[in-house]
């Protein structure tokens, strides 16, 4: 069985060990394997922590014996983004500036998945400060794509996503300002969700430790993985309020349609540009898994979508402006062109238009919580295109603008807070296309057990070998 252990899921290895029929150490032990096997193809792992993950393997596997109550993750060996603090590793943004920087202790996330009895086994790459939607970065160079080596795996936690998809680990934690959890998870072809914002905490030792107001409203941690019943796990393991973040909720997350009939809206056409015939269709497809699992599925458009992806690009935008003297001496010039490209796109604004920026998201905020009350779920692309090649994004103002352009269908949920799952459901040119299905604010559970009835319709179409 030990051969097999990477392609098996969190719970079900955390099962097998609780069970005695495997160890701890044999599931951490397969997962290193796996990662000297793929990663030197996929970049996706940048720091690996053997020694630390077997000492704590041999642990869980003591507990065990002695019949000690068992976390939800007991054994479970799991990879962390490297933006996210890991005692004793550095946090460090994919700059240089940073690669010294070790945090003494363990984010919220990451001392939450280890009392549910997690391993963290290694950390993952990323694009400089996460600020582009391809993880290539300065630091560590270029996460590739287990589906196709030239093409992105999305960013900004495209190390996660390839190193799930891949086997590398059975689940992961990132986080999302701009897509960064569901971009790389429709690229890869696994599960992620944005979860609403506040309900996971947030707190770093490492300079900065305090977010600007685009972050304060958009940023979220959240998990990843290869199955439905993975990321709910991670997500419940980690959600709820935490001392160290003033913001955090002390929410009990419920699936506000359990027991009812599902209502789905669906938008296989996001306003704002071109989709993809390929990912249309497979939208079609998972609005027709949806009607044949008896939910009541109707096209609709949210009111003022496009206008909450320029409020989006003002405040983030606005944001990045602010802090460019400071970005510019840190990061690398792969990722200072991107975000000049987007100073190019968008226009410098007063104070007066980003204020009044800020009330109209509080407007569309309203309008989308009405029409997210009136169905559960809103069912969209991720993104309206295939991945594109690496560097592309880089390349012109004009391949700036197209990729902020496809990734359009995840800004929604980052400028107003929502929760968003994201589903594998087919294919377009040759690499996954995942749905994304949106709740209104706390309906996490919500949108996870949608994605459940997609990925018992489509299955799971990972782990796999990277295509070479």
């Amino acid at each position: 069985m030990s051969n097999d252990l990477w392609r098996k899921g969190a719970l079900e290895l955390a099962g097998l060990i609780a069970s005695k029929e495997v160890s701890s150490r044999e599931v951490v032990q397969a997962h290193l394997d796996r990662i000297d096997a793929v990663n030197p193809r996929l970049n996706a792992v940048v720091r690996r922590l053997d020694e630390s993950a077997l000492v704590a393997a041999d642990a869980a596997d003591r507990a065990v014996a002695s019949g000690a109550a068992l976390g939800a993750l007991h054994g479970v060996p799991v990879t962390v983004k490297e933006n996210i603090d890991l005692a004793g590793t550095p946090t460090t943004q994919a700059v240089h500036a940073l690669a010294e920087a070790v945090a003494p202790i363990d984010a919220p996330v990451v001392e939450r998945a280890r009392a549910a009895g997690a391993i963290p086994i290694g950390r993952t790459n990323l694009p400089d400060f996460g600020l582009r939607v391809t993880t290539e970065s300065s630091l560590h160079g270029v996460t590739h794509n287990p589906w196709h080596p030239t093409r992105t795996a999305g960013g900004s936690s495209g190390g996660e996503a390839s190193a799930l998809a891949s086997g590398m680990s059975p689940l992961g934690f990132g986080n999302d300002i701009g897509g960064s959890l569901r971009n790389p998870a429709t690229c890869c072809g696994i599960v992620s969700v944005k979860p609403t914002t506040s309900v996971v905490p947030f707190a770093t030792v490492i300079p900065p430790e305090d977010g600007g107001i685009a972050g304060q409203i958009m940023l979220t941690d959240g998990p990843m993985a290869r199955h439905v019943a993975d990321v709910r796990a991670g997500l419940l393991a980690i959600a709820g309020q935490h001392d160290r973040d003033a913001r955090s909720l002390p929410i009990t997350l419920v699936d506000r349609a359990a027991g009812r009939q599902l209502r789905v809206a669906v938008l296989a056409d996001p306003p704002g540009g071109s989709t993809h015939p390929e990912v249309m269709a497979a939208i079609r497809g998972a609005a027709d898994a949806f009607s044949d699992a008896g939910a009541a599925v109707v096209d609709a458009v949210p009111p003022s979508f496009e206008r909450s992806l320029e409020l989006w690009s003002t405040i983030l935008l606005a944001e990045v402006r602010a802090n460019m003297p400071l970005l510019e001496l840190v990061m690398g010039e792969a990722g200072k062109r991107f975000l000049g490209f987007g100073t190019d796109i968008f226009p410098e604004i007063d104070t007066a238009t980003l204020m009044h920026s800020f009330v109209d998201r509080n407007r569309v905020d309203r309008e989308w919580h009405v029409f997210l009350t009136e169905y559960d779920v809103l069912l969209m692309p991720t993104w309206t295109q295939p991945p594109f090649e690496l560097g592309y994004d880089i390349e012109s103002v004009e391949h700036a603008l197209e990729v902020l352009t496809l990734m359009r269908p995840v800004l929604p949920a980052n400028v107003l807070g929502l929760p968003a799952a994201v589903v594998p459901v087919g294919m377009a040119d040759g690499t996954p296309v995942g749905a994304q299905l949106v709740g209104r604010r706390f309906a996490d559970l919500t949108c996870l057990a949608a994605a459940e009835t997609l990925e018992a319709a489509f299955g799971t179409i990972t782990p796999i070998d990277p295509v070479w």
